[in-house]
């Protein structure tokens, strides 16, 4: 078994698109980035780069190679599966945190589930996706932007 974890961040801006594991947020601001900006998936990239001991998704997915400009994270991700699985392993589980202020995650979780465990190749049974805020403290609780962290557990095939 492998355990990995990973943390990204994005700052909220005018005229983007909000998307968070792989959903499309009805929101008055989205995630400035180089892609899409899904900070959710982002860190689950992290996270499962980090049990494989490959670095983080800023080497595998440069922001200064323009074939990722407005890349879709969730597509990102199933080529970081595609790594993980060529390597004899596969998601035993994998438990993220959105971290907030607005807009509410609720109606929006089932969809992040379903999307990441299809990505995943796995069971949404194993993937976990919660969300909080900071109590209106720090760059979240302003509304700067948005944080994620996310831990896997993978397991040999």
């Amino acid at each position: 078994m492998r355990i990995g974890s990973g943390f990204d961040v994005h700052r909220l801006a005018e005229d983007r698109e909000l998307i968070l594991g792989g959903v499309r947020i009805p929101f008055e601001k989205g995630l400035l980035g180089h892609s899409d900006a899904d900070v959710l998936v982002h860190a689950l990239i992290d996270a499962i780069l980090g049990a494989l001991c490959l670095g983080d998704i800023g080497q595998l997915f440069p922001d200064s190679d323009e074939a990722y400009r407005g890349a879709d994270s969730v597509k990102l991700l199933v080529s970081v599966v595609g790594l993980m699985e060529e390597r004899g392993f596969e998601i035993g589980n994998a438990d993220l945190t959105v971290i907030a202020e607005r807009p509410k995650m609720a109606p929006h979780i089932a969809a992040m589930r379903r999307n990441i465990a299809s990505a995943l190749n796995t069971a949404e049974e194993n993937v976990s996706v919660k969300a909080t805020t900071t109590e209106k403290l720090g760059f979240t609780g302003r509304e700067e932007g948005i944080a994620a962290f996310a831990s896997v557990l993978l397991t040999e095939i």
